[in-house]
């Protein structure tokens, strides 16, 4: 698979905690991305943040917490990022969904 035309990056915020049918929301987002064959997804793990709530998720020792900020990162086309939103919307009940243009330089790797 190449990128060789405009991409789009799509970024969800969300907390560890948020479940899909009893299973991590992370988990499921990126099953799907990886069954709509989309480029690639990343879930990265925060230190410390807060949302809407304003309530404090960290990772420091005195006030640990087990609902730390996650964000998943896709690039994709602008079509396969807008099919993959169509199909995740309703499961995002808490957090953030951005999408932003970006200049793919480089999309490198074996593919299987």
């Amino acid at each position: 698979m190449t990128i060789e035309e405009e991409a789009r990056r799509l970024r969800i915020f969300v907390g560890e905690d948020d479940r899909w049918e009893r299973r991590p929301l992370y988990e499921e987002i990126v099953r799907i991305a990886r069954e709509m064959k989309m480029a690639g997804a990343t879930v990265v793990r925060g230190v410390e943040g807060f949302g809407r709530s304003s309530h404090l998720h960290t990772a420091r020792i005195l006030r640990l917490s087990e609902d730390l900020p996650l964000v998943i990162e896709i690039v994709d086309t602008p079509d396969k990022v807008e099919a993959l939103l169509e199909r995740v919307d309703g499961m995002i009940t808490g957090g953030i969904v951005t999408i932003e243009p970006v200049e793919v330089r480089a999309y490198r790797g074996e593919a299987r």
